[in-house]
């Protein structure tokens, strides 16, 4: 029987070195690489062809957020798990919504942490019912946010709306990209549709517009 082929992502060198070491004890599971950021992640999934990815969120160079969006439509058949030692429901919830598969606490016994891998591997999702209960609730709360943001005359989305009040507060793509834990490229999209909607040249046009049309606060 194939093994379960796993890559660690996390920029902490003890946990790697843990993780490894927890895992390479399992006679159904094969460790196929050590990657510090998302950039590394990608390489690997080139080389090695994962079947789990264990992925942190916060790294240097490219997140957990950004290298799950990239990673998922190039390599489908990989199953990410989103690794946090917080609960905080954005980032998951951001992940989740580029295609992880779930999330594990750091802290989380070795034993539950290779059952997660194999349900995954089965086809399961990890969501808590806590995870769920947040996820339900900011989903609502998105969903109301998003009928408000509609309503505008422009028509533009909640997440347009996000975006336009970062590049009005002045920032460059690549930091409302951090931000908003999108990927650059997204931004650049987001940006040009808002121009489109507004029906302006420019970030300062767009700022004026949108202050002017009371779409974000003056």
């Amino acid at each position: 029987m194939p093994k379960i082929k796993v890559l660690i992502v996390d920029d902490q060198e003890l946990i790697l070195e843990s993780l490894n070491i927890v895992l390479e004890m399992e006679d159904d599971i094969e460790v196929v690489g050590l990657a510090k950021n998302g950039e590394e992640a990608i390489d690997y999934c080139e080389k090695s062809q994962p079947d789990i990815i264990l992925m942190d969120i916060n790294m240097p160079i490219m997140n957990g957020v950004v290298a799950t969006e990239k990673i998922k439509p190039r390599f489908p058949l990989a199953k990410i798990i989103i690794l946090t030692s917080y609960k905080e429901v954005e980032y998951v919830l951001a992940a989740l919504s580029h295609g992880a598969e779930g999330y594990l606490l750091k802290a989380i016994h070795p034993k539950n942490l290779i059952a997660g891998i194999r349900v995954v591997h089965n086809g399961g999702t990890l969501i808590s019912p806590e995870m769920a209960d947040k996820m339900i609730k900011s989903m609502l709360k998105s969903g109301i946010s998003s009928t408000v943001d509609t309503n505008n005359e422009f028509g533009l989305s909640a997440r347009e709306v996000q975006v336009l009040h970062k590049l009005a507060l002045g920032l460059r793509n690549q930091d409302i990209a951090k931000a908003l834990f999108l990927s650059e490229g997204t931004v650049k999209n987001y940006i040009s549709n808002i121009y489109s909607k507004l029906n302006v040249k420019g970030r300062r046009e767009a700022a004026y517009k949108a202050r002017e049309t009371g779409i974000i606060d003056p």
